[in-house]
């Protein structure tokens, strides 16, 4: 670590932990108010109501701030530029959240925060909007103690991330001079499970995908007609085997061409990182991993793509036996997706597989994200690292990518920006899922984190540019 990198808590910043600590309980109450509101984007419910409270919200803290339309739901920008000299951070963030549904399995309502044991379960605590509420207290406790920022912000909230952020590429492409920034940090996802802060230089793109088989024009009788009609169930289960094997390799032609392998810098940072094979099996109670069981769960998470079925249909499911030849089948897929990999080349290979080995089955694209990856090297990301530890008191975990899924693409790949996502929710927050919670000291620790990378921006004296190819990751800015 370079001299000017390293960060420590000095009198400024203790300052402003000091304003944290002693507003934590408005800050909380805060929250609960800001978790009220529904937003949910995929039944367009309290989405503009939203949108708007954050433009108030962001104007009364000092930035310019207003909603930006798109095809869908608007984008919120706000931006702080008075700091000359000073790095510009863009924030990013999403202000949509997950339907609540089943709403049975909620013990309090969804938009009734409520705080139990330390935490504060609502939809939205965790995902997004407790960790971006956490980012705009870090500026407003800046604004508190010292009358401005340490470094040029902007801030940007999506309204459609919970439904695969269909606009967001063409936003940032249409407004490029807008979103001009030294680098990009998310504030999404958990906590390591001990509780110790990672930061994370990448995410798996994604692709999805179904799979429908027809036969006959009815089910039929499996007496009467069976080993006659063909049955599309089997189609699909001898599709899907030439699809996958028994050893966990992906058999479909070409499908790992563009993966590269990871560098030396990602491999000693992944083997620092606390091995969890154990832990998963005990958590999920397992007797055993997916194949190939001898490879490190955090190796196939970060460097290897996937091919999932997420559900099989078709036929007779209800009680007792009914001895039918069902008429149709259908299977929904994802494949997760690494570095280079490109989405429409890896649909156009499944669809060409499966025209090849059962061309009467129906393939049909749902949606796709590239995958998105910065150097562990990039500018800014001791500074970061030094931040995050001034603000936990311990070094964060670094990974190299996210299992998951973010449109971090069009951070890294549109703009050319170094991007790191840094969580701040807890482990067990139950996103997407009823229950959805953030710990409060996980929240404050958040704020915390966000006060300190902008206080070690401020100091730094590193600069950025277009990220272009580093001989092992490839080209990141898109042609």
């Amino acid at each position: 670590m370079s001299p000017n990198s390293r960060h420590t808590a000095g009198a400024e910043l203790s300052r402003v932990f000091e304003h944290i600590d002693a507003n934590k309980d408005q800050f909380v109450s805060r929250l609960l108010d800001y978790l009220r509101h529904p937003s949910i984007s995929a039944h367009n419910i309290g989405m503009s109501e939203v949108a708007e409270l954050l433009v108030t919200m962001l104007s009364r803290l000092g930035l310019e701030a207003r909603t930006i339309p798109t095809s869908g739901y608007p984008m919120v920008l706000a931006s702080w530029n008075r700091a000359p000299g000073a790095p510009t951070v863009l924030l990013y963030g999403h202000y949509d959240v997950q339907p609540p549904d089943p709403l049975e399995a909620w013990i309090s309502p969804p938009f009734e925060p409520t705080i139990r044991d330390g935490r504060i379960y609502a939809r939205g605590a965790g995902d997004n909007k407790g960790q971006h509420f956490a980012q705009i207290l870090a500026l407003e406790s800046h604004f508190a103690v010292h009358g401005r920022l340490p470094c040029n912000v902007l801030l940007l909230l999506e309204g459609e991330e919970e439904i695969g952020s269909p606009n967001i590429a063409e936003f940032v492409r249409a407004h490029r001079d807008l979103l001009r920034a030294d680098l990009v940090i998310t504030a999404d996802g958990p906590l390591h499970e001990s509780n110790r802060p990672i930061i994370t230089y990448g995410v798996r793109g994604i692709v999805s995908f179904e799979l429908r088989a027809r036969a006959a024009n009815r089910d039929v009788h499996s007496g009467n007609f069976g080993g006659v009609v063909p049955n599309p169930i089997w189609t699909l289960v001898h599709l899907l085997a030439t699809m996958k094997n028994a050893d966990g390799e992906i058999t479909i032609d070409g499908f790992r061409d563009d993966v590269v392998a990871p560098t030396e810098r990602e491999r000693a940072a992944t083997a620092r990182l606390p091995q969890i094979a154990e832990d998963v099996k005990r958590a999920l109670n397992l007797a055993t991993l997916d194949n190939p069981v001898d490879r490190p769960p955090a190796d196939s998470l970060m460097f290897y793509p996937t091919l999932t079925i997420n559900g099989f249909h078709g036929g007779y499911a209800g009680p007792g036996p009914k001895t039918i030849v069902p008429h149709e089948a259908f299977v929904k897929c994802d494949a997760r997706l690494v570095e280079r990999q490109n989405p429409d080349d890896i649909l156009d290979k499944i669809e060409a597989h499966v025209k090849k080995h059962a061309p009467d089955v129906e393939f049909l694209r749902v949606e796709s994200t590239p995958p998105s990856k910065t150097p562990l090297d990039a500018p800014f990301s001791q500074t970061v690292q030094s931040a995050v530890h001034a603000a936990h008191g311990v070094e964060p975990l670094i990974y190299s990518s996210l299992g998951a899924t973010l449109p971090d693409y069009v951070f890294t790949k549109i703009l050319g920006t170094p991007s790191f996502v840094v969580p701040y929710a807890n482990a067990d927050e139950a996103n997407h899922a009823p229950n959805e919670n953030i710990r409060i000291d996980c929240f404050l620790k958040g704020v915390r984190t966000g006060a300190a990378v902008l206080d070690a921006l401020g100091k730094s004296v590193e600069s950025s540019g277009p990220i272009h190819s580093d001989g092992e990751n490839g080209s990141w800015l898109e042609p």
